[in-house]
């Protein structure tokens, strides 16, 4: 429980930005996943397009401080190499 008013603002402040980065990680999430469901069923048109739109939430992630930019920049290419790793094997 806060005791100052300075304590009281800050308390409020840290729950809007709680609040903002778990709806910024979920879509995050929800991109990863459509990108990993897309590369399991072999539907490389589709995975491309989106590991693009992942990259896009993860990079804006990284940008507003709710990922490291290390942590993003691994996503990425976690990502990528997965996609790399299946386009031979289908064509």
């Amino acid at each position: 429980m806060a005791n100052t008013r300075s304590a009281e603002k800050r308390n409020r402040q840290a729950q809007k930005r709680r609040l903002r980065n778990v709806q910024v990680r979920t879509g995050v999430k929800g991109a990863v996943k459509k990108v990993r469901e897309a590369i399991t069923q072999g539907n490389l048109t589709v995975a491309k397009q989106a590991l693009h739109e992942a990259e896009r939430a993860i990079d804006k992630a990284s940008s507003k401080g709710v990922l490291h930019r290390r942590a993003a920049s691994r996503k990425i290419s976690r990502l990528a190499h997965a996609l790399a790793a299946t386009a031979p094997a289908k064509a």
